[in-house]
């Protein structure tokens, strides 16, 4: 079986021999095709800033870049690969070379989805794409149905987080070829596992992009983001189509299951419809129509419209999106840290926790004393469950720590335990991040490979980043900080799987076994149909609260928990006791003595419910 996606941008091999190469470079006069590293054909310019040449000798595998009038030398900017990293030469893929294996497969419901995030670089020791795929059983074993994978897009250098890719089409060498993506997302499915990829749509990485020397109108000064120039989407037909193609090139020649849009927040655009209406409805109607397709947003501005789902419950837009929320209230609750962003989270925190669990956001048009009293997010009760990917790590809350901790290295054991059976056994779909599964000695910390001019900038921005927080006044601290363009500062990141059969990292592994096998055992089949669940909720204390959700065949499914430093008392619960935290037994759940750090979900049938 075949499968490619054909689009404006970029090559195509041509059906009668030979390949066609196009370039959209309306800031400059003319331009030259350098084949092969060897012969240069002039470009036909055919209007609207779009160049193109036919060449009958070219073929899959040549290797081509565009010259500019000043000489220099390009690489495609929809280039499928290349070989020699983003500043070298890029080589013509025919996608129709690769077989895939004639199955049904159309995705997995959105209601089965537990996620596992992964870098591709960091995740085993081959740092690559068949590394993560001789782990895919033992992810499958744990009860992982979702990858969701850190950008591949080529970024420059060795190693990188991959949000600075600058050639969004191409799976970075480092990894591996595209056909070797494409083995990986086979293997996935195989083992009935989807394939989700993290996209980057609001900006390009610092180096390796040279879309401003010869199609600036790609980036507008009317807007900024943390990490470079904005895209330029309002009233740009072909910028807005680079990016929609790319997300569907993505979903249909590589034939995932889904994408994450990073930072939508940092995407500017007034147009009706934007960006993202455009492109989520893009993908609804093209392969969203014949499988199942998710779209995961992270969007710090907690806005529902994106999230809003038809009368059948199906999303109209997007599927979930990344609720940062419950994550930083959950870390409050355990490590105590209450600065940065985290100050929004250190007063009332069994009623946050609730209000996410219950309602989705924290923050529904409240005001954040994080951002000096402005008003944050929209209301969101009327959502279901699903439409909030919950966590307690991510690449972005452990790695944008100074030292890279996770959360197994900032609190104990009870505290994790309770945590993990909160999230793992809640409606919502609930998400890893590599290697927290076994609580892993390795940090993950921020890690680049860029040239030597940007990267002493990086080292030294990293830092005063950091000088601004009192822990750091001290130089000497400062100075440890791990320098991010440092080789050993990757190598220390790379997840060590033979912890697994050494303690403590094995009884980690067992309880998120067990409990991952428990959701899909009980949960899973009854969130279809359960719609936002009639959600109850008591606060028992400032750290303790019970909270009842209607699961979608009738049955009631209960959270009774005690996430503070002292004991307290709990109502008892009629319903069958699914699973209780090490430190709690039957004995005392009966009786309602819930010591520090206790969870205990129940299950029960009810005739007459909403």
């Amino acid at each position: 079986m075949k499968h490619g996606h054909v689009m404006p941008f970029g090559t195509s091999v041509m059906d009668e021999g030979g390949v066609h190469f196009r370039l959209f470079a309306p800031g400059v006069a003319q331009v030259n095709l350098f084949l092969d590293e060897a012969r240069e054909f002039s470009m036909n310019a055919v209007g609207a800033g779009w160049f193109e040449s036919k060449q009958p000798s070219a073929h899959a595998g040549s290797t081509y870049q565009f010259r500019l009038p000043s000489g220099l030398l390009i690489p495609d900017p929809a280039s499928r690969y290349n070989p020699k990293d983003v500043h070298g030469p890029s080589e013509v893929i025919d996608p129709q070379t690769f077989d895939w294996p004639k199955s049904p497969w159309r995705g997995r419901p959105w209601e089965e989805a537990v996620l596992y995030e992964l870098h591709v670089g960091a995740f085993t020791s081959q740092g690559n794409f068949d590394g993560v795929m001789e782990r895919l059983d033992t992810l499958a074993d744990l009860g992982v149905t979702a990858l969701e994978i850190m950008p591949v897009a080529d970024f420059p250098g060795r190693y990188n987080w991959g949000y600075d890719g600058v050639l969004l089409f191409a799976p970075d060498a480092t990894y591996g070829r595209p056909e070797d993506f494409k083995r990986l997302i086979t293997a996935a499915h195989e083992r009935n596992m989807m394939v989700l990829l993290d996209v980057v749509y609001n900006h390009f990485g610092p180096e390796g992009n040279y879309l401003h020397t010869y199609a600036p109108i790609f980036f507008t000064a009317r807007h900024s983001t943390p990490w470079g120039a904005a895209i330029n989407f309002e009233n740009q037909p072909t910028v807005r189509n680079f990016f929609i193609q790319n997300a569907l090139f993505w979903l249909e020649e590589y034939q995932l299951d889904g994408l994450r849009l990073d930072a939508i927040h940092a995407i500017f655009d007034t147009s009706t419809p934007d960006i993202i209406t455009e492109l989520t409805h893009a993908v609804r109607k093209g392969p969203g129509s014949q499988r199942h397709i998710h779209l995961i947003l992270e969007n710090d501005s907690n806005q529902v419209g994106y999230l809003q789902r038809n009368e059948a419950g199906q999303p109209l837009l997007a599927t979930a999106q990344w609720n940062d929320d419950i994550h930083h209230v959950l870390h409050t609750l355990t490590s105590g840290e209450g600065d940065g962003y985290y100050a929004d989270y250190t007063t009332q925190p069994a009623q946050r926790l609730g209000r996410c669990l219950t309602q989705g956001f924290a923050y529904q048009g409240e005001p954040s004393l994080f951002r000096d009293g402005k008003q944050r997010g929209e209301p969101s009760s009327h959502l279901p469950p699903g439409a909030f990917v919950h966590f307690s790590q991510t690449h972005d809350q452990v790695g944008n720590r100074a030292f890279g901790e996770r959360l197994c290295h900032l609190i104990n054991k009870p505290a994790l335990e309770a945590v993990t059976t909160v999230l793992l056994l809640a409606p919502q779909p609930p998400m890893l991040f590599m290697g927290e599964e076994f609580a892993a000695d390795q940090p993950f910390l921020f890690f680049c490979d860029f040239g030597p001019d940007l990267a002493d900038g990086v080292t030294k921005g990293r830092r005063r980043e950091f000088s601004r927080f009192a822990r750091f006044s001290d130089p000497a601290l400062l100075a440890k900080i791990p320098d991010p363009c440092a080789l050993e500062t990757f190598k220390a990141c790379v997840l060590d799987w033979d912890a697994l059969k050494r303690q403590p990292h094995n009884t980690t592994w067992q309880l998120y076994r067990q409990l991952l096998s428990l959701r899909h055992r009980w949960i899973t089949p009854r969130l279809p149909g359960m719609g936002n669940g009639h959600p109850q909720m008591h606060i028992l204390s400032e750290r303790a609260l019970i909270i009842h959700w209607w699961l979608g065949d009738g049955y009631q499914w209960s959270l009774m928990a005690n996430l503070g430093h002292e004991a307290t008392i709990v109502p008892a619960n009629k319903g069958e006791l699914i699973f209780s935290t090490s430190n709690l037994d039957s004995k005392q759940i009966q009786a309602g003595h819930f010591p520090p750090w206790s969870v205990a979900w129940h299950l029960q049938q009810w005739e007459n419910h909403p």
